[in-house]
């Protein structure tokens, strides 16, 4: 009787149970289920997981818990440090600062853009004109009223005057029918790049990786007409100092009988050329001046050079603002080009932000002087393209894809002031880098070289 209540007294719930039995020959017969005494193996497998991973958890929150505390002292004494850095800046937001800074340099932007609206409105006097004053008018109200108070967005404003500028710069520079002498330029932008349709190793060799190259530009004379030429950055794919003309394709797909002209004695002197752009127009060469903002103008005839300063104090040179996307290319700050409309520079400012400015250049063949006539400020970060050229007055930018792709995805008009962000034009290459991109109005082709490739490209409208 004593082994029957022990067993009866150890259950699964720890609870007694209570077995009914029978005396059978002075002994007590029952039945008992043995399986309420099993192990709970099951559960007592998942228990015991809970219960590693709960030690796992704890090891790394202790973990983390240790390493919160070692790096909060240094999280603090750099938010210490970040506060006390901007303190100064406190009183500029609260107190209005920015009126005596950003806002003198404002006035002075809208008092140069007064006197060339003054200029304009003079000379044509007409619709167009008289809304640019009214626009004038509303700007310098908006700047009137940020000087004493808050609720003028700067950025706002400052767009504003961009467009205003840009939409005079056009008003005054381009004729109105300027594209109307090339039928193609009226459909306003490319519509497509071909293949490779020449495609050719430099004849300086694949090792020159940057320069420059195409047809002449503008055809003076009857000799010119067929030209072409090639520049190699010969001192550390940066400087050069010699032009190599060819008279004709033949010559020039031949690499023979050429024509070297020497623009300045050495790679150091200060008409040397620095950076992958160049362009052959009419009888002179013309490129980015030896560590400077200047554009020299080299004459074939006479052997001398012109200068002329780019416009504004802050323009990029000496790998300040190259062109990169993927990689930058070195020294290729300011970019010559032509097109159907005449000279063009491409280039980036501080005042503008590093963002592509474009503007124009005119040869005075009776004062014999370079001028920079009219400049166009774009929201494009130069930075970030890899190369541009222009095109009927318009400015494409494009961006690296592949090793073997690039594409035209930018369009800047300096007839409108319009910029299109949208276009997605192929241009194949067969070397990852571009050093420069040129378009030649005379067959409407665009030349690219392509790390000692040189290649050129049917543009279509």
């Amino acid at each position: 009787m004593l082994l029957l209540l022990l067993l009866l007294a150890s259950t699964v719930d720890g609870q007694t149970l209570h077995v009914s039995g029978q005396k059978n020959k002075n002994k007590c017969v029952c039945e008992v289920n043995s399986t309420l005494w099993s192990f709970p193996a099951l559960q007592y497998e998942e228990v015991l997981m809970q219960v590693q991973i709960c030690e796992g958890s704890l090891k790394n929150l202790q973990e983390q818990v240790a390493l919160s505390s070692l790096r909060l002292p240094q999280i603090q004494s750099r938010m210490a440090n970040v506060t006390s850095r901007l303190e100064p800046f406190q009183y500029l937001h609260y107190k209005g600062l920015y009126n005596v800074l950003s806002l003198q340099l404002l006035g002075e932007k809208l008092n140069q853009l007064e006197t060339n609206i003054g200029a304009v409105h003079s000379q044509l006097n007409n619709a167009q004109t008289q809304k640019f004053s009214k626009e004038l008018g509303e700007l310098r109200t908006s700047i009137d009223r940020m000087q004493t108070s808050d609720t003028v967005n700067m950025k706002i404003v400052t767009d504003k005057l961009r467009y205003l500028k840009n939409s005079v710069e056009s008003c005054k520079t381009i004729p109105k029918d300027f594209k109307g002498t090339h039928s193609y330029c009226r459909n306003t932008l490319m519509t497509n790049i071909s293949e490779p349709i020449t495609t050719k190793i430099s004849p300086y060799g694949k090792s020159y990786t940057s320069g420059s190259w195409g047809r002449q530009a503008q055809s003076d004379t009857d000799s010119q007409q067929n030209s072409y030429w090639v520049i190699a950055l010969i001192s550390g794919h940066i400087h050069g100092n010699t032009l190599r003309v060819y008279q004709t394709y033949e010559d020039f797909m031949a690499a023979a009988k050429h024509r070297d002209y020497t623009v300045a004695p050495s790679y150091s002197h200060t008409n040397a050329i620095e950076g992958p752009s160049g362009i052959l127009y009419g009888e002179a060469l013309y490129y980015h001046c030896y560590r400077s903002a200047d554009i020299c103008r080299y004459d074939l005839i006479t052997n001398t050079v012109q200068r002329v300063t780019l416009p504004d104090s802050g323009v990029g040179f000496n790998n300040k603002f190259p062109y990169c996307y993927y990689d930058c290319r070195l020294n290729s700050d300011i970019d010559l080009e032509a097109d159907e409309t005449g000279l063009w520079v491409i280039y980036a400012t501080v005042g503008n932000h590093g963002n592509l400015v474009v503007s124009r250049l005119v040869w005075d063949t009776e004062a014999k002087t370079l001028n920079v006539t009219q400049t166009w400020e774009t929201r494009l970060f130069k930075k970030a393209v890899s190369n541009a050229f222009m095109v009927c007055g318009v400015m494409y930018a494009t961006r690296y894809v592949d090793e073997y792709r690039e594409e035209v995805f930018y369009a800047f008009d300096t007839a409108t002031g319009k910029e299109k962000n949208t276009l997605a034009l192929p241009l194949e290459k067969v070397a990852k880098g571009v050093a420069s991109l040129s378009y030649n109005p005379t067959n409407k082709q665009i030349y690219m070289y392509n790390d000692g490739y040189l290649l050129a490209y049917q543009a279509q409208f």
